[in-house]
Order: C-alpha cells, then sequence, then structure tokens
C-alpha cells in the first residue's frame, strides 16, 4: 500500500542515494541480525508464542522500513537491503519448517526457486540500466508467504494443518505468477530501449 504522504523533495532529504546509515537501513540490518534467533526457535519448537510473536514483530518492520525509506529518502543500499532482508526472513523459516517436517519440501523449493531467479533477472536489467519495479501482486505475495508462516508458528492454528497448507500453497501461486509477470516485464523493457 502506497504512503499518501508524498516523500521529501530531493533538496529536503536528510541522507543522500549513496546514505547506508539511514533510519530505514537500520531497522532492515535489525531484521536481518534477528532473523536467525527466529530460526532457532522454531527449529527447537516449531509453534509458540514466543517464535509467532517474533514473527509478526519482523514481518511488520518490513512497514516501517519502507516508511522510513519514504519520509527521508530511498538509497541504493537500502534498495539492495530491504528486498534481501525479506527473502532471508521469508525462506528462511520456510526451510526450517521444511527441516523440521511442518512443510513439504516442493512448495517451499518452488518460492525459493522463483525468488532467486528473479533477484538474478532483475539484477542483470539494473545493470542494463532498465528498473523493473516491484509490481502490487509481488507486494500481495509477500504478505500470503507471510501469512503461511505465521498460521504454522501460532499455536492457536497449528493444528490447523490445512490453514498454513493452503496459503502456501496459495504463495505458490502468487510467487509463481508476479514471477512471470516480472519476465515480460523486463522483456517489454529491453524491446521499448532497444537493448539486446
Amino acid at each position: 500500500m502506497s504512503d499518501p504522504t508524498p516523500g521529501p523533495l530531493p533538496e529536503q532529504r536528510p541522507y543522500g542515494p549513496s546514505a547506508l546509515y539511514t533510519p530505514a537501513n537500520l531497522v532492515t540490518i535489525a531484521r536481518l541480525l534477528v532473523s536467525p534467533v527466529l530460526f532457532g526457535m522454531i527449529a527447537d519448537d516449531t509453534a509458540t508464542w514466543t517464535a509467532f510473536s517474533l514473527w509478526m514483530v519482523l514481518a511488520l518492520s518490513d512497514g516501517v522500513d519502507g516508511y522510513l525509506a519514504r519520509r527521508h529518502g530511498t538509497t541504493r543500499s537500502g534498495a539492495f537491503l530491504d528486498p534481501l532482508a525479506d527473502k532471508v526472513l521469508v525462506l528462511g523459516a520456510l526451510f526450517v519448517l521444511v527441516g523440521v517436517g511442518r512443510f513439504w519440501w516442493l512448495p517451499v523449493a518452488l518460492i525459493a526457486f522463483r525468488e532467486v531467479g528473479i533477484s538474478l533477472f532483475r539484477s542483470y536489467y539494473g545493470r542494463l540500466g532498465l528498473a523493473i519495479p516491484a509490481t502490487k501482486g509481488a507486494k500481495v505475495k509477500t504478505v500470503v508467504q507471510a501469512f503461511a508462516v505465521g498460521f504454522a508458528l501460532c499455536p492457536a492454528t497449528d493444528q490447523v494443518e490445512w490453514l498454513a497448507d493452503v496459503s502456501l500453497w496459495a504463495a505458490v501461486v502468487l510467487t509463481l505468477v508476479t514471477g512471470a509477470q516480472y519476465v515480460i516485464a523486463g522483456r517489454r523493457s529491453t524491446t521499448t530501449s532497444g537493448e539486446r
């Protein structure tokens, strides 16, 4: 969801595009550093209120760093770190849930293959000077992935196994569909710009 409040004008931004130590980046780095703690909790005991609460904090903090970035101005480091933190958090949690036998490996492998593939794809086009922005569908996909993990970790829903499983497969569908959309958008951008 976009912030109705416009960000600051370039000359009003307290941080330049090459800044690293910004409030948004500090939140993102904190998410990366705390993620292994969550993974250890999941491996020790899958569904606990402590793990679920930490998952919710880490998942919701993605919106916090996005808000801070819009308020203070986006940076190149933030554009790299934010999606990295998202992938580490979501894929890490999914891998651990596969490891403890809670999720089947196939849907998680499909999600991981798409996430890594599209990251490489966008990086390639970025080197050509072509930006492929995140779509609304991709943002919905991330939310559905978060729900799948949350349902598996929450003690109130972990026994209703179909809830997390259906959410996971819904995330797979969205993941593959949005991945195809990125590929199509990249090819159109290449054709329009004349790059090959």
